[in-house]
């Protein structure tokens, strides 16, 4: 059975689905609106109850990510996808906070390194976005190309990390 939280935290809005006490689904988006299609589009079928497991988790380690007091997550994840695609998000947890890895790189790791553009693809597809942090992934120029959550929020996390200049008000 699938179960469901709607929240709102720095990032925006927040989907978070869970299915037998696992981590599904993790997306952000910029209205509650945006988030409701989401969650109808991807989990038409998850019920809201913000107190299934790990969902409660869930939003304690992101508030606590997002306030700089946590640079891991462990919450159970469940994340599915094809033999690639978990790979890639394997390979993703793995790169530290605070650090970034090109497309280029990710398919090297996972031993594809013909195979960029379908590491590109595999991080678009991410269902459970920051924890396997897709955001750590930039362009072999040092660009911050693509995120499912705009560039905005990839500049959030990535200067939150340290990994980038926070920009100035203003500026």
């Amino acid at each position: 059975m699938l179960r469901f939280d709607l929240f709102q935290d720095v990032l925006g809005w927040a989907v978070a689905v869970a299915r037998d006490g696992a981590l599904i689904g993790l997306s952000h988006c910029p209205t509650r609106e945006r988030a409701v299609e989401v969650l109808e589009r991807h989990w038409p079928a998850a019920e809201p109850d913000p107190e299934a497991t790990p969902l409660p988790e869930v939003r304690r380690q992101l508030d606590d990510y997002l306030a700089g007091r946590r640079r891991q997550f462990d919450v159970p994840l469940d994340f599915g996808g094809t033999p690639f695609q978990r790979l890639c998000w394997e390979a993703l947890l793995r790169i530290p906070y605070g650090e970034t890895r090109t497309y280029g790189e990710m398919a090297r790791e996972i031993g594809r390194p013909a195979a960029v553009r379908a590491v590109g693809h595999a991080n678009h597809d991410n269902p459970i976005g920051v924890i396997i942090p897709c955001h750590r992934v930039i362009g072999a120029n040092g660009s911050l190309t693509g995120y499912a959550g705009g560039l905005d929020m990839k500049r959030m996390l990535l200067e939150l990390e340290g990994m980038v200049p926070r920009r100035l008000p203003g500026v």
